[in-house]
């Protein structure tokens, strides 16, 4: 049977928040029951938009993770209601029924995603219901990809086999795989919000030209693994998807036969300077 996947690429979200306004629209002072009732004004993002900065400046960037409920095949929530209250449906879609839920406020902490709001006026769990009334009257997307403007969302009803094709040809992942959910929202480009990168600045005559098409060679001084890159049109380099906290590096940079090396220490994204050749 077709599932439901959801696939987030962080390299194309822009913090626009038209998923998050729309997601609002649609559930704010609106009821979906069976499917849920409608959310509070304030305080819950069904649709939640992480961010982190990385780097310094100037060489420093800002990454989005958009961040619904994970629908997840094993969900801790499922097994913490126990009688029903949250339920998976066929298309893999999780539901917490407003009625058996009423008044389970327990059910808001067993989520290890922090995706299950308390509605503290209807004290009724909730969470984003991947628009599941709109699929069921023929909607081909919620309203969360359907409103996404940079394509970072993408909404698809695929065999599990299909997907996991998908997985392995596009290196999809999971957010916080230490969780074992097996969620059914998967991320591309997943390395720009958990990893690091190293960038820094090649110039010449001390500083006063860019040293441009600068090659740029990074080495981790244990594994012996390389990475390589050359210095834009500003002299400025940038290399990414190192793990955090791994050790010391090697940087050598070489131009028209003069090299500067020098050993540096990874623990999160650095920016190492203007390098003088």
């Amino acid at each position: 049977m077709k599932k439901v996947n959801l696939i987030i690429d962080v390299a194309r979200c822009h913090d626009c928040n038209n998923c998050f306004i729309s997601c609002k629209d649609e559930h704010w002072d609106n009821d979906h029951s069976p499917i849920a009732v409608s959310q509070p004004r304030h305080g819950h993002r069904w649709m939640d938009i992480l961010n982190i900065e990385r780097g310094k400046y100037p060489l420093q960037d800002v990454c989005y993770l958009p961040k619904p409920c994970m629908h997840c095949e094993d969900a801790p929530c499922i097994q913490a209601s126990g009688d029903g209250a949250v339920y998976r449906r066929e298309d893999g879609i999780v539901i917490i029924d407003p009625e058996k839920a009423a008044g389970r406020e327990d059910l808001a902490a067993s989520c290890p995603y922090g995706a299950i709001y308390w509605n503290e006026e209807k004290k009724l769990p909730q969470k984003c219901t991947m628009c599941a009334h709109l699929l069921d009257q023929g909607w081909e997307q919620p309203r969360c990809s359907h409103s996404c403007a940079t394509g970072a969302m993408e909404f698809v009803l695929l065999e599990d086999a299909e997907m996991q094709q998908r997985v392995e040809a596009e290196g999809l992942e999971h957010f916080h795989p230490e969780y074992k959910t097996r969620p059914r929202v998967w991320y591309k480009n997943l390395f720009r919000f958990t990893k690091c990168h190293i960038a820094g600045s090649v110039a010449i005559d001390y500083g006063l030209e860019c040293a441009v098409g600068a090659k740029v060679t990074i080495t981790h001084q244990k594994s012996g693994e390389v990475w390589t890159t050359l210095a834009n049109n500003y002299g400025n380099f940038k290399l990414d998807g190192f793990e955090k906290k791994s050790g010391k590096y090697r940087i050598d940079v070489e131009l028209n036969g003069i090299t500067k090396s020098c050993v540096f220490e990874l623990t999160e994204s650095i920016n190492l300077g203007v390098i003088h050749l």
